[in-house]
């Protein structure tokens, strides 16, 4: 398996993962917590689980009783436990600069 391109939304997307391991996220939430548009997010989040990092589901839901679309939850895998944290370190150990959500800018 090979490491996805190291960008700061992709370190961003990966560190949120990283900060509760076990959790499973949507892709709004996901967005919303990193400061990145839906744009952005879904194709990192496409990329990472084709190289084998985040597995997916949709969850089950009557989404005309909920009156909204299901959603899709994404964690990692345990692939992606081992190999994530050495990708962030690589790439911050190259880098001064301090990764922060688009908010905090």
């Amino acid at each position: 398996m090979r490491t996805p391109r190291m960008t700061q939304a992709t370190q961003l997307v990966l560190d949120g993962f990283l900060r509760d391991e076990a959790a499973e996220r949507h892709g709004y939430e996901i967005g919303a917590e990193a400061g990145l548009p839906s744009g952005t997010v879904h194709p990192i989040l496409a990329r990472l689980e084709a190289i084998g990092w985040l597995e997916s589901r949709w969850e089950d839901i009557d989404e005309s009783y909920e009156g909204r679309r299901a959603r899709r939850y994404y964690r990692l895998t345990p692939d992606g436990l081992e190999k994530a944290p050495a990708a962030l370190v690589g790439t911050r150990s190259r880098s001064s600069r301090v990764l922060r959500p688009k908010e905090a800018w």
